[in-house]
C-alpha cells in the first residue's frame, strides 16, 4: 500500500523525501482560481521517480452547477488539469463532487456531471482515471450523502469514473466510518485513493476542517480500517507540514504493520 501526502507543489519530490512517502499528491495551478496550468519542467523527474503522483483539481471547479458561467469553465478547467496531469505521470485527477444551486433540482447536477464526461469524450477521453471526491458539507451537493452519490454513479458510471474517499468528508457528512468501503463499494465498485485525514469538527457538522490522525473527532481506528478495507493508496492531507504528516504517514504504516521503505 502507497502512503503519501497533499504537498506543496514547488518541488514535490522534495517534500515526499522529507515525510519518507512514496505518494504524493499536488495542484497544478492555484487551488482558488482558474487559471489553466502550465508545463512544469520536473514533469520527466515526476514521472521517472518511482513516487507516486496525484494531482487536485481546482476548488472552483464545479461542474455540477445550473451557472453557465462556472459550469462551462469549469468542465474546460477539468479537461485542461487531466491534460497536465497525465504529462506528470499522474495516476489519477481528484476533484470534488460539486453541487447545484439553491432550489434546483439535483438531478440538474447528474446530468452536467454526464455532460462533462460526454464533453470529455468527444476530444477523446479524459487521459487518465478522474477520482470523484466525497464531500463534507452543503445541503445541494452531488457527493456528500451516498444517497446522492449513488444517483450520480447512476448518471455516469458508464463512464467509468474512479472514486476517491475522504475520511473528514465522510464524518463531517453524516456517513458513519463503520463499513463505509462496503458501503461505497456497493455504489462505485470501487476506491481508488484514500484521504486519510481526521476532523477538527464533530459527526455530522458539515464543516470541512482537517486534523491529524490521532488528533480530532474521529477514532483514528476507524480511520485505519477503512484504509485496510479499501486496501487503495492513501494520501494524507493533515496540519503541521513534513513534520505532521510524517507522523500521519508513521503511524498508519505502524497500524497496518508496513514496514517503512528504504531511505
Amino acid at each position: 500500500m502507497r502512503i503519501g501526502a497533499h504537498v506543496d507543489p514547488t518541488d514535490p519530490l522534495a517534500e515526499a523525501t522529507d515525510r519518507h512517502a512514496d505518494a504524493v499528491q499536488f495542484f497544478l495551478a492555484d487551488p482558488q482560481g482558474w487559471q489553466a496550468p502550465t508545463p512544469r519542467t520536473d514533469a520527466d523527474r515526476l514521472r521517472e521517480s518511482g513516487v507516486d503522483v496525484y494531482v487536485h483539481a481546482p476548488y472552483v471547479v464545479n461542474v455540477a452547477t445550473s451557472n453557465n458561467r462556472i459550469r462551462i469553465p469549469s468542465r474546460k478547467l477539468l479537461v485542461s488539469h487531466a491534460a497536465r496531469a497525465r504529462e506528470v505521470g499522474a495516476k489519477g485527477l481528484i476533484v470534488h463532487g460539486g453541487h447545484v444551486n439553491r432550489g434546483d433540482d439535483p438531478a440538474v447536477g447528474f446530468a452536467n456531471w454526464r455532460k462533462t464526461f460526454a464533453y470529455a469524450e468527444e476530444q477523446g477521453g479524459f487521459p487518465l482515471p478522474v477520482l470523484i471526491e466525497n464531500t463534507a458539507g452543503g445541503d445541494n451537493a452531488c457527493a456528500r450523502r451516498f444517497e446522492s452519490l449513488a444517483r450520480l454513479w447512476d448518471a455516469i458510471g458508464e463512464f467509468d469514473p474512479g472514486f476517491c474517499l475522504d475520511t473528514c468528508h465522510a464524518h463531517a457528512a453524516g456517513e458513519d466510518l463503520v463499513g463505509i468501503v462496503d458501503r461505497i463499494k456497493a455504489i462505485t465498485g470501487r476506491i481508488d485513493l484514500i484521504h486519510a485525514n481526521g476532523s477538527k469538527d464533530g459527526f455530522d457538522s458539515g464543516r470541512d476542517r482537517h486534523e491529524n490522525l490521532q488528533a480530532g473527532s474521529i477514532d483514528p481506528e476507524l480511520i485505519v480500517a477503512a484504509v485496510r478495507a479499501a486496501d487503495a493508496p492513501v494520501i494524507v492531507e493533515t496540519p503541521g507540514g513534513a513534520e505532521g504528516q510524517s507522523a500521519d504517514i508513521d503511524y498508519l504504516r505502524h497500524r497496518l504493520g508496513q514496514q517503512d521503505p528504504p531511505r
